[in-house]
């Protein structure tokens, strides 16, 4: 058999090793970051709605964008009532750029009671 003191030891290596990492986190805690914002910063509207240009050259079917950095309202031009843009004369992958259509003053907001 083996040597009692030896086992007694050993056990209370083993008890002491446990309690130390059981209480660690109480006596230094691990810090907490803030996670950083990116990619979420839009909002975009549901469906297809008609966008009338600022300028009053027309009207188009698109998608409204919301800059919640800002407030800036954008319009993204789909020309049909799809959700994405579609150009069936052309094969070429559509692209569409936006225009403004204006803004939310959302700074203002924090003013409020």
């Amino acid at each position: 058999m083996s040597n009692p003191l030896t086992t007694n030891v050993l056990l209370a290596t083993i008890a002491a090793a446990l309690v130390s990492i059981a209480v660690r986190p109480y006596v230094e805690p691990n810090a907490v970051h803030a996670q950083a914002r990116n990619g979420g910063d839009f909002y975009i509207e549901p469906g297809v709605q008609m966008l009338r240009m600022p300028d009053g050259r027309g009207q188009v079917f698109g998608k409204v964008v919301v800059d919640l950095r800002n407030g800036k309202i954008w319009g993204f031009p789909t020309y049909s009532q799809d959700v994405y843009p579609t150009n069936i004369k052309n094969g070429k992958l559509p692209v569409s750029q936006p225009f403004a259509l204006g803004q939310f003053a959302l700074d203002e907001t924090s003013k409020l009671p």
